[in-house]
Order: structure tokens, then C-alpha cells, then sequence
């Protein structure tokens, strides 16, 4: 976790990052108002009064219209569940007041700037956390209840986006999030195409290479077990990687559905005793290896499949899944692999 921390932190270091996660995933009026040009990172180094260092995640600063209003974003990222996290992110904002207050930032007499509280959270448990540290606080009737504290924090929960909304935001966290949805080579290298293009500016060199290392050092580890790895210097030597990966993938996922499909036949040939039967066996089984393989294949492409597409690779001949199988690579829709 330590590994993954520290690329999104890297990522979230540059302002096009946090002017995409703002955009694309903070739906309310005033972030039409934000000047994204005048986005500045912010120290997350924080000493309280008893002097115990706190180390924040990632914090910027923007303007709000035209006066020059703050805008601190705070970050927290997290991959399993916290049930304190509303204490936790309530004591960040309030140790980034004082250090405002301390540093002359704020003088007295003025208003503290509003604080935007985010959690990005990419774990498989649904998020069960308090998201106001008021709902952590015991309820005590009678007038006591007027000073519970109320603060929220705003949860970004990455793997609950579907898949078809991420694709049409076409924003750099939308894409971040889509790789960590992601469920094969094929999948990756699609997000791969939209991180080429959008960063292919030489300004954007420092960001490229940041995406590079969370794929190298972080994802492809993670997505690709037992596979080894090599250093990778730009997003294009990823994406020619899994090129080589995709076949080798494919290869073997289709002799797994053969073995399977030739072992099921087997058993029905031997029931039958007869070396007709045995040649049958083999063939249907041959058949529903391939059917399976296809199917798996489709669904990883596309998503979710039809009931028209199950019936069609269901009953369709060798050839045909040999066929379709080799078009799934190069169609851009489920239909065009059955052309």
C-alpha cells in the first residue's frame, strides 16, 4: 500500500490531475466558478501545539471568482475501509486552520477559507464509514445535541463509477480510475490510447512518467501475479508490453477452455464406450472450450453480453468461434465480431 499511496500522491502532485478529479467528480455549482489556472500545491506538513509531526496527503489552493478566496483540498487516499475516517479527516482541516492562522496566511479578524475534504477510496468492500463526524458522536437529547460537531468529507468511491461513465468523461481520473477497474491487458491498453494522446505535450513529460511508474511499480504487479515486470520508461513501452502480453494471455486462457472442453468430452466418450463416441466427445468438447473461451473474451471486451450473443456462440460451429475469435481484437463493437 505503501507502493500505491505514493503514486497517487505523485499523480495528485500535478494540477491537471486535480482540476480532471474536481470537474469530473465534485458535482456542484461553485466548481464552475474555480479558476484551474491559478491551482497551487500547498505544504502538507503540519506541527500541533504538543509538537507532533502529521504528514498530509496532497492539499492545493485555488481562486473562487474573481476575489482571491482559498480552496484547500484535502486528499486522503484509502483502499480499505476506516470507520474513524470522519474524526480523521475533522482533525486534518483543523490542524490546516492553524497552521494558516500561524503562518499570517489568515490574520485575525479574517474568515477562514472554505475546505473541500476528499477521500478517494478503491477497495472491493462497499464503503460503510461515517461520512460526518457528527453521525460518530452519541446522540444526547435535551439542548447537549446543538454542540455536536458537524463536518463532512466528500467519498470518491472509484470502483462503484460504471465502466460507461468513466469512458464518456474523458478526464485524467476518470482514466486513472477505469486502470484500477481494469480486468485484462485489453482493458488497459484501451485507457492507454486516450493517456498517449491527452499527454503527449512536453509539458505534460512529468505527468507521463508519473502514470509510467503507477502502471510499472503499482498496477501491473497487482493485475498481472507471478508475471515479472521490466522498468518502464514511457507510457508507449507499456502499452508495447501488453500488446505481447494480450496474445500470450489469450494463448493461454484458450488452452485452459481446450483442456476443460476436451476433458468434459472424454468423460462422455468413456461412458459411451465406443470410439464414435469418444471422437464426439472430443469435438463437442473442443466446441464448448472454445465457446466458453469466446464468451469470456466478449465479456471482457464489451461487458455484459446479450442473450442474443450467448445463443449465437452457443450453437455456432468451430469455424465460426475461430473466426469471431480472431476479429474480437480489431471490432469496435460487439456486432462487428459477428460480421
Amino acid at each position: 500500500m505503501g507502493d500505491h499511496d505514493s503514486s497517487y500522491k505523485q499523480l495528485f502532485s500535478h494540477a491537471e490531475m486535480v482540476r480532471d478529479l474536481l470537474l469530473g467528480f465534485v458535482q456542484e455549482a461553485w466548481v464552475e466558478h474555480l479558476d484551474f489556472t491559478s491551482l497551487e500545491k500547498v505544504s502538507g506538513s503540519y506541527i500541533t501545539d504538543d509538537l507532533r509531526d502529521r504528514e498530509d496527503d496532497v492539499i492545493w489552493r485555488v481562486r473562487w471568482g474573481e476575489a482571491w478566496l482559498y480552496i484547500f483540498v484535502l486528499i486522503e487516499f484509502q483502499s480499505t475501509v476506516d470507520w474513524m475516517m470522519a474524526v480523521r479527516m475533522n482533525a486534518y482541516v483543523m490542524l490546516l486552520y492553524q497552521d494558516l492562522v500561524k503562518s499570517g496566511q489568515v490574520k485575525q479578524g479574517e474568515m477562514l477559507p472554505p475546505v473541500l475534504p476528499m477521500v478517494l477510496y478503491n477497495g472491493k468492500p462497499i464503503w460503510s464509514a461515517a461520512t460526518d463526524v457528527a453521525d460518530l458522536i452519541r446522540p444526547v437529547p435535551g439542548g447537549l445535541e446543538r454542540f455536536r460537531p458537524h463536518m463532512r468529507y466528500l467519498l470518491i468511491d472509484e470502483v462503484r463509477y460504471e465502466d460507461a461513465k468513466l469512458l464518456e468523461m474523458q478526464n485524467l481520473a476518470a482514466a486513472l480510475f477505469r486502470l484500477e477497474k481494469s480486468q485484462s491487458p485489453t482493458d488497459i491498453r484501451a485507457v492507454l490510447s486516450s493517456l498517449i494522446d491527452w499527454l503527449k505535450a512536453p509539458g505534460q513529460l512529468s505527468l507521463r512518467r508519473a502514470f509510467t511508474v503507477m502502471l510499472g511499480r503499482v498496477l501491473l504487479p497487482r493485475k498481472a501475479l507471478g508475471q515479472v515486470i521490466p522498468e518502464l520508461n514511457d507510457l508507449q513501452e507499456v502499452d508495447a508490453m501488453l500488446a505481447e502480453t494480450v496474445l500470450e494471455w489469450t494463448k493461454e486462457w484458450e488452452a485452459q477452455g481446450i483442456q476443460k472442453g476436451l476433458q468434459k468430452g472424454l468423460q462422455k466418450g468413456l461412458q459411451k464406450g465406443l470410439q464414435k463416441g469418444l471422437q464426439k466427445g472430443l469435438q463437442k468438447g473442443r466446441q464448448e472450450g472454445e465457446s466458453s473461451l469466446l464468451l469470456r473474451l466478449l465479456h471482457r471486451r464489451f461487458g455484459d453480453m446479450p442473450s442474443w450473443a450467448e445463443s449465437k456462440v452457443a450453437n455456432a460451429t468451430i469455424d465460426e468461434l475461430d473466426t469471431w475469435g480472431e476479429q474480437i481484437f480489431d471490432a469496435e463493437t460487439l456486432e462487428d465480431v459477428f460480421k
